[in-house]
């Protein structure tokens, strides 16, 4: 089993990944994580060459990431908050997503034939919602073939409690193993 994991934290010992940590501990098989403050993926440029292209023009860490898209089994975004978003970096990264896109409507092709379980990990405090960063993250994993998404763990008061000391996160983040390991 291959699991692919966006995190856009910034903080490689804060809330997100503390919670990212832990799912990893009852995760089988290999993954594979895509810090994406820490990647040196470039954002999309609107070149349009996904047009007409399969892949994209700008050639950096994201073709092996699209690589193992194709392979992967799971795949989870996994970000703190900001203004009630993801983290701009993240967002970044992820829109070079915008090929898969442009293959299934306007090229008219499957890009990821492979269906894959998907995972929502959101973390904050604050006076905003998850709502907007759960359907973003929602839709990001339609395009990379998520048939099935789990429930969202969410750590929302981290301004109080870490997420690592948030019972219902951590029961969420053991369910969601659960629903990633399933054969």
């Amino acid at each position: 089993m291959k699991t692919l994991i966006f995190n856009g934290s910034p903080r490689k010992k804060g809330n997100t990944m503390s919670l990212v940590n832990e799912l990893l501990k009852h995760l089988k098989g290999e993954h594979k994580l895509v810090d994406a403050y820490y990647c040196g993926i470039k954002p999309c440029i609107d070149c349009r060459y996904c047009w007409k292209n399969p892949g994209c023009s700008i050639k950096d860490g994201m073709t092996e990431i699209y690589d193992y898209i194709q392979e992967a089994d799971n795949i989870i975004v996994a970000s703190s908050l900001n203004f009630a978003e993801l983290t701009g970096q993240l967002l970044s990264v992820l829109s070079r997503l915008q090929t898969y896109y442009c293959a299934e409507t306007l090229r008219n092709e499957t890009p990821i034939p492979k269906a894959k379980r998907g995972g929502i990990i959101l973390v904050g405090g604050g006076d905003g919602t998850t709502t907007t960063a759960q359907k973003t993250a929602k839709l990001i994993l339609k395009h990379m073939n998520a048939k099935e998404i789990a429930p969202p763990v969410i750590s929302h008061n981290t301004d109080r409690v870490a997420a690592i000391d948030d019972p219902a996160a951590m029961s969420g983040i053991r369910e969601l193993a659960s629903f990633l390991n399933r054969d």
